[in-house]
């Protein structure tokens, strides 16, 4: 398991962008970033395997989203455009041990302690 540490988040209107870091303690396999609303159960966003040439996402991205990795850096990004105010939640990164990465959250071993997302009318 690695450390990871999540920063980005903010408070932005409705059509906004934020861009979200992870910044992982050591080398990491395949990524992930999972969302968690109010109310809600967590949620898959988007995946990137370990070399950053196959991501994956959840359907109501609709190519708002981007999600990339700089190994060199031990970083993960997911960039966030065209915000709406269902995008509001906490937005976790996720690290497993495995090449490719996976929709399912039982799949990530490695968490981190989530950045918040508010997304205004």
């Amino acid at each position: 398991q690695v450390q990871l540490v999540e920063s980005g988040g903010g408070l932005v209107q409705t059509g906004g962008s934020l861009r979200l870091s992870c910044v992982a303690s050591g080398r990491t396999y395949a990524m992930g970033w999972f969302r968690q609303a109010p109310g809600k159960e967590r949620e898959f966003v988007a995946a990137i395997d370990w070399q950053g040439s196959l991501s994956y996402y959840n359907d109501f991205v609709q190519g708002r989203f981007t999600i990339s990795r700089d190994n060199g850096a031990n970083t993960m990004y997911l960039q966030l455009r065209s915000l709406k105010p269902e995008d509001t939640g906490v937005y976790y990164c996720a690290a497993r041990p495995h090449p490719t990465g996976s929709s399912a959250h039982w799949d990530y071993d490695s968490w981190g302690q989530g950045t918040q997302v508010t997304v205004s009318p």
